[in-house]
């Protein structure tokens, strides 16, 4: 089933369900999908290009206006408000988005619009009238749905384009492969507009009629309180983040009493971290691995499957293999670059075609850039970046094993 018709279906059917809880409120489902109608007329009414930003913190207002803009059919542009002024105004002009859903607080945040970004406040909605009730535009799977553009750290930014096919079957993926349904509670830290806070934290909870706790800003001892006050059974972060949950005196065990599972990913996850995490509150932490072009999980290590440094094994549908220097296909056990295939795979580049040409092999796999290895069982070991490996004494050795003394 198309993805915003699924997700409307679940919002439709339980009206009365909270679905979101952020740092201003609670969100029930009708709340949410009327919040979403509001702003849909409004974008209408706003511009007729076929690219809509979003700029908003980590909230319900967000998938609301990720909803609104594909109720009328827009390509939709999260703004990572991290971003220097400059990078955001490349966005917007290569994008060739105008209008950008936001509110006053990240206006201020990011020091005002930019040049050519032309706000629509949400301030402006009176959504205390009637909604104005609408039936959601059918999506294609090859229809464009987002563009996520790169963090800009070699060069200008990249609008990575994720299809409405490419979110639905990971959240499919995810949901298959962890076995989530309605009763879990996923803890939201991370931002919306990065790939693991859209697809994970924000889609995928949507789309099965989870619970999604949200809040804008990374706080251990508040993130502790709101594990423990809804009895999270999913979070997802980043190393630094599970390090400063360890390093607060405040919360033990009980803070995740009912979690599932804890997810790191984005860089490797300190030994020192997991241990310490472990023995403060009793649960392992396994990592996972994706990136932004594969909408974005490709790898988790689910907790009895775990082992030392493993991201785990590929997800339904998702096909990897390790390639040589020479392209051969290489066994177990072996380094070599990660490439990947699967109905997540994003369509390509915004606007670069000759570099979406390169990133793609014969056989039409993705080149990730990233080097691995695979166990016999299919476990994925993530070793370097191909830029980072050095040559010592005729072996390929990369900068994550010199750190963490494993011998190539």
């Amino acid at each position: 089933m198309d993805l915003l018709l699924r997700i409307q279906r679940q919002l439709l059917l339980h009206p009365l369900r909270p679905v979101v809880v952020d740092d201003q409120r609670t969100w029930k489902a009708g709340m949410l999908l009327a919040a979403a109608w509001h702003m849909a007329r409004a974008i209408e009414r706003s511009t007729d290009r076929q690219v809509v930003g979003v700029l908003l913190p980590t909230s319900g207002l967000f998938p609301a206006a990720l909803l609104a803009g594909w109720m009328t059919g827009k390509v939709v542009v999260p703004l990572n408000y991290l971003l220097s002024r400059e990078d955001l105004e490349y966005i917007v002009q290569d994008s060739g988005l105008e209008t950008v859903v936001t509110v006053d607080p990240m206006l201020e945040y990011i020091h005002g619009p930019t040049a050519s970004m032309k706000p629509l406040r949400l301030e402006s909605i009176d959504f205390r009238r009637l909604p104005p009730i609408r039936r959601a535009r059918r999506r294609g799977a090859g229809d464009l749905a987002v563009l996520l553009y790169t963090s800009g750290t070699s060069g200008r930014p990249k609008g990575v384009m994720l299809t409405a096919g490419n979110l639905a079957a990971n959240v499919d993926q995810i949901v298959r492969w962890a076995t989530f349904d309605h009763r879990d509670v996923l803890l939201g830290v991370l931002p919306q507009f990065h790939s693991f806070g859209l697809t994970v934290l924000t889609l995928l909870p949507l789309a099965i009629g989870a619970r999604a706790v949200y809040t804008a800003r990374f706080q251990p001892r508040k993130v502790l309180d709101l594990a423990r006050e809804h009895q999270v059974t999913a979070f997802v972060a980043i190393p630094s983040m599970y390090n400063a949950l360890v390093a607060a005196r405040h919360g033990g065990a009980e803070c995740f009493a009912r979690l599932r599972y804890a997810v790191s990913g984005g860089e490797p996850l300190p030994d020192a971290v997991a241990e310490g995490f472990r023995e403060r509150f009793g649960v392992r932490i396994a990592e996972g691995y994706g990136l932004t072009e594969t909408s974005p999980v490709t790898n988790w290590c689910l907790p009895d499957e775990w082992r030392h440094r493993s991201v785990g094994r590929p997800l339904p549908d998702v096909v990897e293999r390790i390639v040589g220097p020479d392209g051969s296909v290489l066994g177990p056990d072996q380094d070599g670059e990660i490439r990947i295939q699967g109905p997540n795979v994003m369509k390509g580049y915004w606007r670069l075609p000759e570099e979406t040409a390169r990133v793609f092999d014969e056989q039409g796999f993705f080149r990730t850039g990233d080097m691995g290895r695979m166990d016999a069982q299919g476990h994925l070991f993530i070793t370097g970046r191909i830029k980072e490996m050095l040559i010592i004494s005729g072996e390929n050795v990369f900068p994550r094993e010199i750190e963490a003394g494993i011998p190539p």
